[in-house]
């Protein structure tokens, strides 16, 4: 993930309990009664049934999702990246998806009903707030009796040593979460609670890494499974996105991004300028050693995908090569991108 959330001790974790009915549900029963965020969290991860579901989830081999060679035609598929969610019709779109998450977490609610099917790939809990509320408005409908069900996948355990105060990036954002979902007034039943200790393995020498970076959902029957995309399918405007995560920080209050417009199943990213800072920045560096860079750049430095750097480098490229924003967005207007026969994108000049 790319670094842009602050610690938090765990001292601040437990001066808040939940002081609201409790919506979370495990395997049909409500779950917890009046404790702090913090327990709840640990609670989840010894639940007997969120156990065996993380053995189950475990043993699915990891499913690659590529554009094929041969035909160049995929699933309809909706993806997103970092900071951003989508909300999906399964009547439109088969599969939705992200990866490449260290400390982030991926969250699916879907809808069973109705299918209905919301993503998003949470990166801090100054997020969490306004970006569950988002993932909700085209998910939870009028029916105060509907359960929804909740996966999350990632935040491996990057705490640091016992009898340290640091507890990394993943544990706070988890707890925000389940703080989040407690307080609504929406029943969420969780699934899969692939995170922390659920989402960690350890080498030879101690060293923590994420198990999975990512998650695929079949929208028609609600299946998720570990999943990782590629260049082919980390799309469209994969550069023009990730630019805009950077661009988005301390303007506005914390929210996910939206590019994806459910009822016409396209791809809307809106006009929005790059700043000097990043264009210093990519252009200090570009030039630094691949160890800097996941040193600078990353929150979990020595568990990024293979891609990290080279992907970093590649948005850094293009910042320098069109320093002009409005090169990239002709008359500040969108840029749009409807779907074609094969399922892949295309931009489109409507606007």
């Amino acid at each position: 993930m790319n670094e842009c959330v602050t610690v938090i001790t765990k001292e601040r974790f437990n001066t808040k309990c939940f002081l609201v009915r409790i919506m979370i549900f495990v395997n049909g029963v409500r779950f917890l009664s009046d404790s702090s965020p913090v327990e709840g969290v640990i609670a989840l991860l010894e639940h007997p049934d969120l156990v065996s579901a993380s053995r189950t989830f475990c043993a699915i081999p990891e499913k690659k999702f590529s554009v094929s060679e041969e035909s160049g035609s995929q699933a309809k598929c909706v993806y997103v990246f970092q900071r951003e969610y989508a909300t999906a019709d399964p009547s439109l779109v088969e599969i939705v998806g992200t990866d490449e998450a260290t400390t982030c977490v991926g969250i699916v609610i879907r809808n069973c009903t109705s299918g209905m099917t919301s993503i998003g790939h949470l990166d801090s809990p100054k997020v969490v707030d306004i970006g569950l509320s988002q993932m909700l408005s085209l998910v939870s409908d009028s029916d105060d009796d509907a359960i929804l069900d909740v996966h999350l996948v990632g935040a491996f355990e990057d705490s640091a040593p016992q009898g340290n105060d640091d507890t990394g990036y993943s544990f706070p954002l988890c707890m925000k979460i389940v703080e989040k979902l407690a307080e609504s007034k929406v029943k969420f039943e969780i699934r899969n609670f692939q995170v922390l200790k659920h989402n960690t393995r350890w080498d030879s020498e101690g060293n923590a890494y994420p198990i999975f970076h990512g998650l695929l959902v079949e929208t028609s029957n609600g299946r998720v499974v570990p999943g990782s995309f590629d260049a082919s399918t980390r799309c469209p405007d994969e550069i023009i996105r990730r630019i805009r995560l950077g661009a988005s920080f301390g303007r506005g209050p914390p929210r996910l991004l939206d590019t994806y417009q459910t009822q016409t199943d396209r791809f809307l990213i809106p006009p929005f300028s790059w700043t000097m800072q990043q264009l210093r920045f990519a252009s200090v560096m570009r030039h630094r050693s691949d160890l800097e860079i996941l040193l600078t750049t990353s929150t979990s430095p020595s568990a990024e995908g293979p891609d990290f750097v080279a992907t970093q480098k590649r948005v850094w490229e293009y910042l320098i090569q069109h320093p002009d924003w409005k090169e990239t967005f002709p008359s500040k207007l969108p840029r749009v991108f409807q779907r074609i026969e094969s399922g892949n994108w295309s931009l489109s000049s409507e606007r």
